[in-house]
């Protein structure tokens, strides 16, 4: 009996320690959590903030709609006297026969009628009273006519008052009737990512239409020029939402609807209105954008080079060429210099630079820090204008781009991929879709031997060729794909 009683105590005081441990062992975590700052939860964070999740977007979309317009073009072509090819506008042998002109030769000549085609293509957005209108450049770029329409169902004819291909901008103008709805120019250089942005336009030629998201990324380069430099969001943007509003939280505009990601989902571009403002005077007053420029010719740092060149950094534009008697020539700069900054801002890359120098007006006076055999060394250099048929400056991936296409040097691993016997000639990366070189035929692999009847061996060959061809200039190219070589031309955007 006694030896029960002394295991019932002792299993109570094991029992009883086992609860005080557990209770100390409690109070430590609560004193633990309490003293050491934790991560707050997102709903801590809002409440802390100024900003809240938006519950409805209604009373800013119904602000800002009035302020953003469709815009539909007519285009007048003209055909042989009722006779089309049999194959219709695509006529898959074009280069070859000549098309329609292939059938109408063998017919006989026929009187020509004309037709309108009309379609609704984009959308834009009114900037001030007067009537003056943001759209894209290729919302409007071949049309020989243009309609607005207002979200009061009111419209008008527009005239296009300046237009710049390379940043995708065009600005056009109405005569209305009375007042008129204006946006707000905001500043998208204040843009975050992870801000809520709204886009309103005529995806389809659904009018007012509006999709919210937020900012996915900044400085985008998809390819669509020398001056990409794209708001990347996922507030969706579909055909016919070209050239319309992205709107921030505060209703104001900070970017242009521009390009969407084929097949994909969630991963629209637009413009930062920044750009638009800085060539809106220009586009006002002339009609086209004047860029500057030095006469060099400039490409990124890899990693290769940068080791070769024992740098620390890929970062600034490296200088592979320059054009004798132009403003960089003048100013001292050399082959081999490594442009590190530029007016007081520095150099990440050749596109960076190129639009820095674009944005430059011709007769500038600035400072250009370059680093020469490892020594930091400043230049001046006086802006001269950018001639389009003049073989410039900028960068060589202005050229490389030139037909809506990517190419480089063979290397030879390419060879071994491609079956190519030597690394002679250049061959096409990438090909834009709808592109001057896609609708040519031209498609990634293929591999360029000749530039106008003369043999190009290098990315090098190929860039001196093309740069003796201006603007809306054809240019014929031999291509190699596979074992079977043909000729293309091709016109030079």
């Amino acid at each position: 009996m006694e030896t029960k009683n002394k295991s019932r105590k002792t299993f109570f005081t094991i029992g009883l320690i086992f609860l005080i441990g557990f209770f100390v062992a409690s109070m430590a975590g609560v004193l633990r959590f309490s003293c050491v700052p934790q991560e707050p939860r997102v709903s801590e964070v809002f409440a802390a903030s100024s900003v809240r999740p938006p519950l409805s977007f209604a009373d800013l979309a119904e602000k800002l709609k009035p302020a953003v317009v469709n815009i539909s073009t007519t285009k007048i072509v003209k055909r042989g006297g009722g006779f089309r090819s049999p194959f219709g506008d695509e006529f898959p042998f074009d280069r070859f026969f000549g098309g329609d002109d292939f059938f109408r030769r063998f017919f006989g000549d026929m009187p020509e009628r004309t037709f309108k085609k009309k379609k609704s293509l984009g959308s834009g957005f009114i900037i001030n009273r007067d009537g003056y209108i943001f759209t894209n450049n290729h919302v409007v770029e071949k049309a020989d006519k243009i309609m607005v329409r207002l979200s009061s169902g009111k419209e008008y004819d527009a005239d296009v008052v300046g237009r710049d291909a390379k940043t995708d901008i065009a600005l056009i103008k109405i005569k209305p009737a009375g007042d008129l709805p204006v946006v707000e120019i905001g500043d998208s250089d204040k843009l975050r990512v992870g801000d809520w942005v709204i886009a309103i336009g005529n995806p389809f030629g659904l009018e007012q239409t509006v999709t919210a998201g937020i900012v996915s990324a900044k400085g985008r380069v998809i390819g669509a020029g020398p001056y990409d430099n794209f708001i990347q969001t996922d507030a969706s943007i579909n055909p016919g939402n070209s050239g319309g509003p992205l709107f921030d939280l505060n209703g104001k505009v900070v970017g242009i609807n521009t390009a969407i990601v084929a097949r994909a989902q969630g991963i629209g571009f637009a413009i930062p209105v920044n750009m638009a403002k800085i060539i809106l005077p220009e586009l006002k007053e002339k009609g086209k954008v004047t860029r500057g420029w030095l006469g060099v010719t400039v490409q990124d740092i890899t990693e290769d080079i940068a080791g070769n060149l024992k740098l620390k950094e890929t970062a600034g534009a490296l200088v592979s060429d320059v054009f004798e008697g132009d403003p960089a020539d003048k100013a001292g700069i050399k082959a081999g210099d490594i442009i590190i900054e530029i007016d007081g801002k520095k150099i990440k890359d050749t596109r960076e630079l190129l639009r820095i120098v674009a944005s430059f007006s011709v007769g500038k006076k600035i400072d250009i820090k370059v680093l020469r055999d490892g020594k930091k060394k400043v230049l001046n250099i006086t802006i001269a204008e950018r001639e389009e048929k003049k073989e410039l400056a900028g960068t060589e991936q202005e050229e490389r781009e030139s037909f809506e296409m990517m190419v480089q040097d063979i290397t030879p691993e390419i060879a071994r991929h491609l079956g190519l016997s030597d690394a002679k000639g250049v061959v096409v990366a990438q090909v834009k879709e709808g592109g001057s070189a896609d609708e040519a035929g031209i498609k990634p692999g293929d591999v360029i031997l000749q530039v106008n009847r003369v043999k190009v061996s290098s990315l090098k060959d190929y860039l001196r060729e093309i740069s003796r061809k201006g603007t809306g200039e054809s240019c014929l190219l031999l291509i190699k794909r596979g074992k079977r070589a043909f000729f293309v031309a091709i016109r030079k955007g």
